[in-house]
């Protein structure tokens, strides 16, 4: 009973905050719902807790290194294929990683891919992306949530504060480094991200799990799988947390408390050959952020406090028919509403629908043919504010595409060439055609050989096309020591640009991958991206305004005069010394050479400033280690170099997790965070004025029940 009591006080944290205004009313009562209902759920089970169950999954520790290389991923070419033959640098992020890792959100789980940089700017923002070019929008970068696309063409990047759900219920997270445009079509140009969640029947029964701590404050989450008929499984679930505030570098409290509820649903259904699944998700957040005074282009009264609430949720359907090992179709639709506002920044309500097909065959006997065409509408909608205003403020953008991807077979089980193109048509620059070309030798099962050459591209979002950012008024020394006390007003305004075009890309990769032994692995990737057409800005000519007060005004231009290039190495290597504990290592390398016109190429981060606001150098280390039957212990060493442009020296970080089962379904766990140091920095946002904080060393603990 003193157990419930504690977790009951820990639950209560969700309601409380000091620092941020009121949660609004309907936020509230879902909330209130929601830990009512999974409290009830919790006194109702504690007569279970004893019962005679199976352990939590801990399976694919036991598994050989030679059965994790076997198991089948479908992101590079959206058909199954087995891991250590694809001929693209992918890592797969398990549900027994995430688990083991103590990551409380999906951000933090990618940390243990390598070549992806996750720079957290704050409690619910962060900066992620692959090969560079991060920012708080990387824009480079596809990010799919069981196949669809959560990429936003307004600011072209992923809110990632509203990319969530059940961490229990993520089946594997699938993350492809280099171009995938001729799968996933445009915007895929430095990797896709794929998260992947459970199929209902893997769901069944139910989960519960409470906890809190430091700055993990509270947070709570109960899923219960169940059968409709023998060949109907589903699952619902909800989940809510309450995150704590970091500190802003001035050691002001950055007020950026977070917030959030979010439930969901899945229903699959099994006739002949026949799949179906019916998928839905809803959230709501509550966050806030301390704006940043020594911006210069916020004027006084945009400085203090910004208060952020999202909300939204979406809705898929997918329909799979499998004819054969060689032959199958697949129908998926969904449409997603999110609504955005962000005071006195922005407000942004978006609507997206998508239908997709694609079909498979087996023309000849050494020929895989993989076909697909997908339309995309996305309307939204931007009200207007003294920092930012588009023209027209409403806009519906169009995308339709097909691809077809032929595998041929030269040797069997030794020698495969994948040839295949994208066509696609958007509203702002048109037809984008997106070819790739890639060989996979596999002389042995021991030892693989891949090449791949690629062309993709990144199109235009709404801001680059029709925006307008008013960076004003922000005032510059009058020149002269006999001029100190005076200043000259200046107002600058950064305009979008209609004839903005695509950026592009040849990437030229290379990889190997040698199994050792049955216990022992090695990963390595190697690249070369030819960038061209990169955003870049230019300034017109400086004129006057005739009004109180008198301003010079300042027109900053978008164009596509940049380019760049890029090359790197990233390797991870696997090994379990015995049965019970397995180490892996992660390193990346990275260096950017971006050659830009503008005078400001030096300090702009989404220029020529990209080669010193990436770092160089990351390096990961994870051991998982089983005590005993019922013990656990989980430790993760990070490294990551400088970021100069920010001023941001290099850290090593570890995260810790150890876990205790007392009986054969329930969990008790304890987690430390970022535990080397009191608090760090990783990055500076790049687009929204937040004061760049520090990242805090957190500790939680929490129980888990599944029966």
């Amino acid at each position: 009973m003193l157990l419930i009591k504690k977790l009951i006080k820990i639950t209560a944290s969700l309601d409380r905050s000091a620092a941020i205004p009121p949660i609004p009313v309907w936020t509230r009562v879902t909330t209130r719902m929601l830990k009512i209902a999974l409290l009830v759920i919790l006194m109702s089970v504690m007569k279970l807790s004893f019962s005679d169950n199976k352990l939590i999954d801990s399976s694919l520790l036991y598994m050989s290194i030679e059965e994790l290389m076997n198991v089948k991923v479908i992101t590079v070419s959206r058909t199954p294929q087995k891991l250590a033959q694809v001929a693209s640098a992918i890592f797969v992020i398990t549900q027994d990683d995430i688990r083991r890792s103590g990551a409380t959100s999906i951000p933090d789980a990618l940390r243990m891919a390598p070549g992806v940089q996750v720079e957290r700017i704050g409690t619910d923002k962060w900066a992620i992306s692959i090969r560079g070019f991060n920012g708080i929008f990387a824009n480079k970068l596809q990010v799919l949530m069981d196949g669809r696309s959560v990429y936003t063409p307004i600011f072209s990047g992923v809110l990632w504060e509203q990319q969530d759900t059940l961490m229990e219920d993520i089946e594997r997270i699938e993350v492809i480094r280099g171009p995938a445009t001729t799968s996933w079509g445009s915007n895929a140009v430095n990797g896709v991200i794929n998260i992947i969640t459970k199929r209902a029947t893997d769901t069944q029964g139910m989960l519960f799990t409470v906890g809190g701590g430091s700055f993990e404050h509270g947070f709570i989450g109960a899923r219960y799988g169940g059968m409709i008929n023998e060949e109907t499984p589903f699952r619902v679930y909800a989940k809510g947390f309450s995150r704590g505030h970091t500190q802003s570098i001035s050691g002001e409290n950055a007020n950026d408390q977070w917030h959030s509820a979010r439930g969901g649903f899945r229903l699959d259904h099994h006739r002949g050959i026949d799949q179906f699944t019916l998928q839905g998700d809803y959230f709501s957040n509550f966050e806030g952020s301390l704006l940043d005074k020594n911006a210069l282009y916020l004027s006084s009264n945009l400085t203090g406090g910004m208060r952020v609430n999202n909300q939204g949720g979406n809705i898929r359907f997918r329909w799979d028919r499998t004819f054969s090992e060689s032959s199958s179709f697949m129908l998926q639709a969904y449409y997603d509403r999110t609504q955005s506002t962000l005071q006195p920044i922005g407000r942004f309500d978006a609507d997206s629908f998508d239908v997709d097909i694609q079909y498979r065959f087996r023309p000849f006997d050494r020929h895989q043919l993989t076909w697909g065409s997908n339309y995309r509408l996305y309307h939204n909608k931007v009200f207007d504010t003294d920092l930012l205003a588009f023209s027209p403020r409403a806009r519906s953008n169009h995308l339709i595409g097909t691809f077809i991807r032929d595998d041929i077979t030269l040797i069997p089980d030794r020698l495969l060439f994948t040839l295949g193109s994208r066509f696609e048509h958007n509203d702002f620059t048109g037809m984008e055609i997106q070819p790739s070309a890639r060989l996979m030798w596999t002389p042995n099962p021991e030892n693989s050989f891949w090449l791949a050459v690629s062309r993709a591209v990144r199109t235009p979002s709404r801001v680059e096309n029709d925006g307008k950012i008013n960076i004003t008024p922000f005032l510059l020394p009058a020149l002269g020591p006999e001029f100190s006390n005076l200043v000259l007003p200046i107002s600058a305004t950064l305009f979008g640009n209609k004839h903005f075009g695509s950026e592009k890309l040849i990437a030229y990769e290379l990889g190997y991958r040698h199994q050792f032994s049955p216990q022992a692995s090695i990963d390595i990737a190697a690249f070369i991206n030819d960038y061209s057409q990169l955003r870049d800005v230019s300034f017109g000519a400086l004129s006057l305004i005739t009004r109180s007060p008198i301003q010079f005004l300042q027109p900053v231009y978008l164009n596509n005069q940049g380019s760049a290039l890029t090359y790197g190495i990233e390797t991870s290597i696997d090994w379990k010394p015995k049965d019970t504990w397995r180490l892996q290592g992660s390193y990346s390398f990275l260096d950017i050479n971006f050659s830009s016109s503008s005078f400001m190429k030096d300090i702009n981060p989404t220029t020529g400033g990209t080669e010193k606001a990436n770092p160089q150098h990351q390096l990961s280390f994870r051991s998982n280690y089983d005590l005993s039957e019922k013990l656990q212990l989980n430790l993760w060493l990070r490294y990551t170099s400088k970021i100069a442009l920010y001023d941001i020296p290099s850290y090593v970080t570890m995260d810790a997790k150890l876990v205790y089962k007392p009986v054969r379904n329930t969990e008790l766990f304890v987690v430390g965070q970022n535990l080397f140091k009191q608090n760090h920095r990783e990055i500076v946002s790049d687009f929204i004025p937040i004061a760049p904080g520090y990242i805090p060393r957190g500790i939680y603990a929490g129980i888990q029940w599944r029966f």
